[in-house]
């Protein structure tokens, strides 16, 4: 069948469909080579429990110039991701680990003290070999004029590029960095639902400049003076009691965030007494909103801080659940052995620092990987499975052996067994801030025989990977300590 000719709009209106298969586009496009016109084609694609991508390949007939590209046709991710992969010398195989790079990745390879910036490379599928050859070419493509113009750099680059080139072929030893901002790069991981002891990946906030770099920021928010004048911060505070307020309107303001469990599973607590509604500014379009706020206490656990805001003028959403009060002194093992319905049914809150075990699958996860979550034990076994899914993207590719499906195939089913009971299987969330829960069936949490709560002191190691070793709280001490003096003289 030949391929449809249409125009940009079909293109687009493609990538916005839910329809998997689409059509190819062609489209006439200029050729930057020798200004005739050529061909464009393009393909919009799903990676298996990865995401949707927009594959796009140019070819000119009179010059014969050929470039491809790919775009990612999704939302950015929430968090931005950051990979690490140990190449050693010798192994093809993890040269030959497909890559997906986005536009917004930046490429490292520490021992070359070499660097691929978004703007030198579009976002391609490609392999590490690929990528780095890629790099070589594009560096080896101007040395003929660099020679002429300035000998002394074309003669280093000449030097690097045996390096590079060396790095490509696997005789070498090195590091692969890939940093994405977007969140929308990929390593391959072919050990996969296992960790791989060679590839670290890590998930991390976004800072102002890099969301301002993706082109999601209007810039730096402004403070305007009303008629009125500027009141103070403390004027800007709303306290509204809870009476005029109440569980129904704070439940609301949760809600509007991006996680509904949050509110279903916070109000079966306790209700806010006091919603604090302050002055923000939006993250997506700087445009000025509120943000609201209240303490809440949860039983056999501590108080947790929930934030929830909303920005009417571009509709963007954000809760947050914060741990309340002081740093506790040791971390918390939480063990939970999962037997029927009810155990499926705990609520658990699962912060950013805890690390998840599941010892009869062999699983386990380290602190940082979800994120944190309110949710259910049995949710929080499908975040598990999404999570992996969407990590492993090549698991189910065309060029996947069948060992290697059949694997991964398998380990899903015993996830699946998990929520099924077949069995019964052991939870446990280790958080070495012990800001994780897991509550009780029973009215009494002393009467839940299939919770136990394991207090430990961190290592050091731990307290420096928190910060805590670094942390030094005299002079708060000091000024408390003063305080209370002063404060019992004039009683």
């Amino acid at each position: 069948m030949e391929p449809q000719i249409v125009d940009m709009r079909s293109v687009v209106e493609a990538v916005s469909a839910e329809d998997s298969d689409a059509p190819l586009y062609e489209v006439e496009s200029l050729c930057m080579r020798c200004g005739e016109n050529g061909i464009t084609r393009f393909l919009l694609t799903l990676i298996p429990h990865f995401r949707k991508i927009l594959l796009s390949a140019f070819e000119c007939p009179h010059c014969g110039e050929r470039n491809n590209e790919v775009q990612f046709a999704g939302e950015i991710q929430p968090r931005g991701c950051h990979y690490h992969l140990q190449v050693p010398a010798g192994d093809q195989k993890v040269l030959n680990r497909q890559v997906v790079k986005s536009e917004t990745a930046t490429v490292k390879i520490p021992e070359l003290d070499f660097e691929i910036p978004p703007e030198a490379q579009r976002g391609s599928l490609s392999t590490i070999e690929g990528i780095l050859v890629r790099a070589a070419d594009e560096l080896e493509a101007l040395q003929e004029e660099r020679k002429k113009v300035d000998p002394q750099t074309a003669e280093a680059i000449d030097q690097f590029l045996v390096k590079l080139r060396a790095c490509a072929a696997g005789d070498s030893p090195f590091a692969f960095i890939l940093d994405d901002p977007a969140g929308n790069s990929f390593i391959e991981n072919p050990l996969a639902p296992s960790p791989d002891p060679s590839l670290t990946i890590q998930a991390y906030e976004r800072t102002r400049e890099q969301v301002a770099s993706l082109g999601y920021l209007a810039g730096e928010p402004t403070t305007e003076t009303s008629e009125e004048g500027t009141n103070n911060v403390s004027d800007q505070i709303q306290r509204e009691p809870h009476g005029s307020v109440g569980a129904r309107a704070g439940r609301r303001a949760i809600a509007q965030g991006n996680s509904a469990e949050i509110a279903e599973t916070l109000f079966r607590y306790s209700a806010p007494e006091e919603v604090m509604t302050f002055p923000s500014t939006c993250g997506a379009c700087a445009t000025k909103c509120e943000c609201r706020m209240f303490v809440t206490n949860i039983p056999y656990f501590q108080e947790v801080i929930v934030m929830a805001s909303s920005c009417d003028a571009c509709g963007y959403r954000n809760s947050e659940v914060k741990p309340g009060g002081r740093i506790p002194l040791k971390g918390k093992k939480i063990k939970v052995y999962v037997k029927n319905i009810k155990d499926l049914n705990r609520d658990v809150i699962k912060s950013d620092t805890a690390s998840i075990k599941i010892p009869e699958i062999d699983l386990e996860l380290a602190s940082g990987t979800l994120g944190g979550l309110v949710t259910t034990v049995e949710g929080l076994i499908s975040k598990i499975s999404e999570s992996l899914e969407r990590v492993h993207g090549f698991t189910f590719g065309d060029s996947l052996d069948d060992t290697r499906r059949s694997k991964w195939k398998e380990f899903r089913a015993r996830l699946d067994k998990l929520k099924n009971l077949d069995e019964p299987w052991t939870l446990i969330i280790d958080d070495a801030l012990a800001n994780s829960f897991v509550s009780p069936v029973t009215d009494d949490i002393k009467d839940d025989n299939e919770l136990t709560f394991e207090e430990y002191e961190r290592s050091w190691e731990q307290n420096e990977e928190l910060g805590l070793n670094d942390m030094d709280t005299s002079s708060a001490d000091a000024a408390y300590g003063s305080a209370d003096v002063e404060s019992s003289k004039d009683g």
